[in-house]
């Protein structure tokens, strides 16, 4: 049966404007970092999009080289959702992808080069099956090419029709402020930086991404907000065999958690539980709760977790005491 997308969908989401920009991104928005790849169940990742989307999260954010262990796999299974199931919503969607890691062999697969920039995004569309994404992003920093190069190609990705907005991702605030300046010269609508943030990450505060944003009014979307799951009840009684830490390992090792860490989620918790909140939800209340951010991304195994996230939406505002405890917690 072909999906229908829920007539309630818009009902409870809100939305915020990128900056100063016209565009405005669901508080809450969906990556598919992780579970969107070649050995990953197919029904699943249909359920989660659907799921999503019948919720208000209209934005899913990806990246060429998403997807294991087959490189742009993710992109792939995303395309066939779209091309078999939601195509009919394009219009209300925001799709983004994005190019500067290591996507294939060779010079021309990495980092931060025209070459490599527009042909991944040739490449992207090719495997979304789509004419051109809402955002294009740089994934990262590249020292070695000028940054007047990376900004070109973000620019021309733009002006060709094949991206509507350009955005940065893992820039600090003062590299951040050098690419916005470049392509406010070339009229390039640049309304976003995609950053890792959360109770246990502060170095958005610390490397200055933030206040650049802020000043330069654009958007923050933030990556790892529940700290590749540290921020959740997951852990707080062991290490579940289905967990990331078993199943993958790469980006969250079991010597992360350390019995200091577990005694920090805990207490997390508990204030977490005071609030009457989930641990996740509270974490995600607590990136939301600042003005420079625009949107969450969650990841999700299943579609339950993205609804456990949505619930984030009805946090009551932290206290001064809350904010506190939290950092006290945390910042050890």
């Amino acid at each position: 049966m072909a999906y229908i997308a829920s007539k309630e969908r818009y009902d409870n989401m809100k939305y915020n404007k990128c900056g100063e920009s016209g565009l405005k991104l669901p508080a809450v928005s969906l990556g598919l970092w992780h579970n969107f790849g070649a050995n990953d169940n197919y029904e699943n990742m249909r359920a989660m999009c659907f799921t999503a989307f019948d919720n208000g999260i209209t934005h899913f954010d990806i990246a060429n080289n998403y997807g294991r262990p087959a490189l742009g796999s993710a992109e792939e299974n995303f395309g066939k959702i779209l091309r078999e199931d939601m195509h009919a919503y394009r219009d209300e969607m925001i799709i983004s992808t994005k190019a500067g890691y290591r996507m294939q062999d060779g010079p021309y697969g990495d980092f931060g080069s025209r070459k490599y920039l527009l042909s991944s995004l040739d490449a992207s569309l090719k495997r979304l099956g789509l004419d051109y994404v809402d955002i294009f992003y740089h994934h990262r920093p590249d020292p070695d090419t000028p940054l007047e190069e990376t900004m070109g190609a973000l620019d021309q990705a733009v002006k060709s029709g094949k991206a509507l907005y350009a955005g940065l991702s893992n820039y600090d605030g003062e590299t951040m402020a050098r690419a916005a300046a470049i392509l406010r010269d070339m009229r390039c609508p640049f309304v976003i930086n995609q950053n890792r943030y959360s109770i246990f990450d502060r170095k958005a505060e610390a490397n200055g991404l933030l206040d650049t944003a802020r000043n330069e009014r654009k958007g923050v979307i933030v990556f790892s907000p529940l700290a590749q799951g540290l921020l959740t009840n997951r852990y707080i009684d062991g290490v579940p065999s289905d967990s990331r830490v078993r199943t993958s390992g790469i980006f969250l090792k079991e010597t992360n958690l350390t019995e200091e860490k577990l005694d920090q989620i805990r207490a997390l918790n508990a204030i977490a539980q005071e609030r009457g909140q989930s641990l996740a939800q509270m974490a995600l209340a607590w990136v939301l709760r600042r003005e420079e951010v625009t949107s969450v991304l969650i990841g999700a195994s299943k579609p339950s977790q993205i609804l456990d996230n949505l619930g984030a939406m009805n946090s009551a505002p932290f206290t001064k005491e809350e904010l506190a405890m939290i950092d006290e917690i945390a910042l050890k």
